[in-house]
């Protein structure tokens, strides 16, 4: 998502450079026109990431949200996320191009960036899924978001699946104050209303109504709790001193090879 929005934005600076749009009269009329891009590699808090940055033909384009010699792309995570969360509102958008630019630059500018990332914005959220995905994980992400100026944490709800070819893909992101049954019923419906017809596994948290949410609009999906919160609620009733020796015993049984060995380790336990 970094790499789209970036190059989206830069596309959006070109377009400024040169005074037209892609692909308008304008590009016949001129000396300078756009001509392909180079390629460039960045280090990301997430690693590596390459991405394509547009040329003019006169050789003098230089993108300012990625300055010609930077190769670092650091700390910029939570604006992009908050920014497929939080939906096409074109102020929230607007206020978080100017915090990644990070440098002074005319407001018809940013103008112009704020429109090109809300359509990737939008196209990225209503884009259609799969009909079939065998896992498919909800959970939230607590992340810092700017707000009115202020630095606040906000959960970031997600869907994340695996598809038949084995990869992750994430299917949406959402920002909301409260997570109940009812809002995830919601975003359950969207995804439908994408193209989802049916989930073989859906892993979730304890939350109460989670699974019959699920089921009404999947009806034979099946529910698995996520291990990492059951393990987390059974520590609940265990004293602090003897958590580290009950976790090892727990990892165990949730990772043996098979039913037999899982089994023989909760005898154990037992």
């Amino acid at each position: 998502m970094s790499k789209a929005l970036i190059e989206r934005a830069m596309q959006a600076e070109m377009t400024e450079h040169l005074g037209y749009e892609k692909n308008q009269s304008g590009e016949k009329e001129t000396e300078n026109r756009r001509n392909g891009t180079s390629s460039k590699t960045l280090r990301t808090d997430q690693g590596s990431m390459e991405i394509e940055v547009p040329r003019d033909r006169n050789g003098d384009f230089e993108p300012q949200i990625i300055p010609k010699h930077q190769r670092e792309w650091r700390g910029f995570d939570e604006k992009i996320l908050s920014m497929y969360g939080l939906g096409l509102s074109t102020k929230a958008i607007q206020d978080h191009i100017k915090d990644i630019y990070n440098v002074d630059v005319s407001p018809e500018l940013i103008s112009r960036v704020t429109d090109e990332v809300k359509g990737l914005v939008e196209e990225w959220r209503s884009r259609p899924l799969e009909s079939f995905y065998p896992v498919m994980f909800f959970d939230a992400l607590r992340t810092n978001i700017r707000e009115e100026g202020h630095v606040v944490k906000k959960s970031v709800y997600l869907a994340l699946a695996i598809g038949l070819d084995g990869q992750k893909e994430v299917l949406g992101l959402w920002i909301e104050q409260n997570e109940g049954s009812k809002f995830w019923m919601g975003i359950l419906n969207e995804l439908k209303n994408r193209g989802v017809k049916d989930v073989l596994i859906a892993t979730v948290d304890g939350l109460t109504g989670f699974p019959d949410a699920i089921n009404s609009v999947f009806p034979k999906t099946e529910v698995q709790l996520c291990m990492v919160h059951m393990v987390r609620n059974s520590l609940k009733f265990v004293p602090y001193k003897d958590r580290k020796a009950v976790t090892a015993d727990l990892k165990e049984i949730y990772l043996a090879p098979s039913e037999d060995a899982a089994l023989t380790a909760l005898d154990r336990f037992s």
